[in-house]
């Protein structure tokens, strides 16, 4: 009889995930931003078909994520990364497919910030300093699944060590981990797996030395002209 306790349990499952911003196109200035995000979030609005224009942020991605992992999560800028993990975290309304979630996923800074840190005076904070504190308070417990969005690109190398190493702690106790960063030391540290997306879609996922090699000769500009096509990654029924 199989050992039971070697089992992979899932904790999120993306299956065929669309998700799509609509833009107004005829407003300008500083709200025009701030105003489509809250139209695009207000359920059951008409929209009008003149005027909006639609921005395809992911594309048909899928994947299955089990309890002990640390993700990373790669791309050029645009790329939909962060999309994708507040779309994890349930911030994001998704256009087609569905996400599932075992236990409650925490976005860096969002769930993990309150109580008495909410009173903080964090409008003084430079955005290292405030990156630094969200990331203390979110990794003070522990979470089923953890969304950390390029919190280790700040601060010194001693800080980003010691990130990394409550990370491990983390999937240790059996909780499972994303990490969004441009810093590619960082994810070959702290991540044993990569999802590279590209342009919304998801062009490759696997271990972490396999993924960063491509990826890497793809942005050096060695390896554009054979950009890997985006695979079908099987979704448990």
């Amino acid at each position: 009889m199989a050992d039971t306790t070697d089992e992979k349990i899932p904790t999120v499952v993306a299956d065929r995930v669309d998700i799509v911003y609509r833009v107004n196109g005829t407003g300008a200035g500083r709200g025009s931003a701030t105003a489509a995000l809250n139209r695009m979030l207000r359920r059951g609005q008409t929209e009008k078909a003149s005027g909006v224009r639609t921005v395809h942020a992911v594309r048909g991605v899928s994947f299955v994520a089990y309890r002990g992992e640390a993700i990373g999560l790669i791309g050029t800028n645009g790329s939909g990364k962060s999309t994708l993990l507040k779309a994890v975290a349930g911030l994001l309304p998704v256009e087609n497919g569905r996400i599932y979630t075992d236990g409650q996923p925490s976005l860096l800074g969002v769930n993990a910030a309150k109580g008495d840190f909410i009173t903080l005076p964090m409008r003084t904070y430079s955005s290292g300093m405030a990156a630094r504190l969200r990331f203390s308070i979110a990794a003070a417990k522990d979470h089923d699944v953890l969304l950390v969005d390029e919190a280790l690109a700040t601060g010194d190398r001693s800080f980003q060590k010691r990130s990394e190493a409550r990370i491990r702690e983390l999937r240790e106790r059996a909780g499972t981990v994303f990490l969004v960063s441009h810093n590619n030391k960082s994810i070959r540290d702290t991540c044993d797996r990569v999802l590279w997306l590209e342009r919304g879609e998801l062009l490759m996922d696997g271990p972490t030395k396999d993924v960063l090699k491509e990826y890497e000769a793809f942005t050096s500009g060695t390896d554009k002209a054979r950009k890997p096509k985006p695979k079908a990654v099987p979704v448990p029924s």
